[in-house]
């Protein structure tokens, strides 16, 4: 684990030190995601200013989502995103090697390799809005409620790197996937609203099938009070479930590569 540990300290000082070559960039950067959390806010206030609830949810409880949705953008931005779309480069020249001969868990070394640090920027924005909104609902949460909402928050980061990892393990057998990127933030995009707001079959596959209407939905449940136990337990068991099946595609899908001195 400590060994794990100092990689990933050295791919941050890595990461940072790229960052902060182009400081400009970086503030600019900064200000676009402001930028685009207030317009987010905004499309929420012009709904509720003809509205008094979203699928059952009060101003509030839709503005601590939103801030959940914007901090799990952050993370896809900050690693998911600049690492999986390398990964399928990697596959497509056959440079995987060079990451296969490093004394180092492959699966991790592509997971965490190149970080995008500004986007901390979102994810500590969104937690920031999520408080706020918890706040003006309650005032501080219940200690329990804290407790869940950051397990249950971890369980939406799992499920989130495991279908992410899905597809883009699927480039050792196809040879183009990278539109699969679009096509889930596409579908992302349903977790800025409440689960309840979806009826029928789009519900059911939102929360079951491609579970993406939990990830948001369920850890703002328990930060406003809202879930019950069981409910909490079978997301974090779903997230468990998830991640080791990406384990175990991830362990298929090498066996199926073709090394470029093959």
């Amino acid at each position: 684990m400590m060994r794990i540990y100092r990689l990933f300290r050295t791919f941050f000082h890595a990461c940072l030190a790229e960052e902060f070559e182009y400081r400009a960039n970086f503030l600019a950067n900064i200000a676009m995601t402001l930028f685009t959390l207030g317009m987010s806010v905004l499309t929420v206030l012009l709904f509720f200013y003809r509205s008094s609830s979203l699928g059952g949810w009060s101003f509030y409880e839709v503005l601590a989502l939103l801030g959940i949705f914007n901090a799990l953008h952050g993370f896809i931005e900050l690693f998911l995103q600049p690492n999986m779309s390398r990964l399928v480069s990697h596959i497509r020249q056959g440079t995987l090697d060079f990451v296969l001969l490093k004394p180092v868990d492959s699966q991790f070394f592509v997971s965490f390799r190149h970080l995008v640090l500004w986007r901390f920027a979102d994810i500590g924005l969104g937690l920031a809005l999520t408080g706020y909104a918890v706040w003006r609902l309650d005032g501080p949460p219940a200690w329990h409620e804290l407790i869940m909402f950051v397990l249950l928050f971890g369980a939406a980061l799992v499920i989130i790197y495991s279908l992410w990892t899905g597809m883009m393990v699927m480039s050792f057998w196809a040879v183009k996937v990278d539109n699969l990127s679009f096509l889930f933030h596409s579908i992302f995009e349903t977790s800025r609203y409440p689960a309840s707001v979806y009826s029928g079959a789009l519900r059911l596959v939102l929360l079951y099938v491609l579970p993406i209407g939990l990830v948001t939905t369920v850890p703002a449940e328990a930060i406003v009070g809202r879930l019950d136990s069981l409910h909490a337990i079978g997301a974090m068991l779903l997230a468990a479930l998830f991640l080791l099946g990406a384990r175990l595609l991830w362990k298929q899908a090498l066996r199926a590569y073709t090394s470029a001195s093959s």
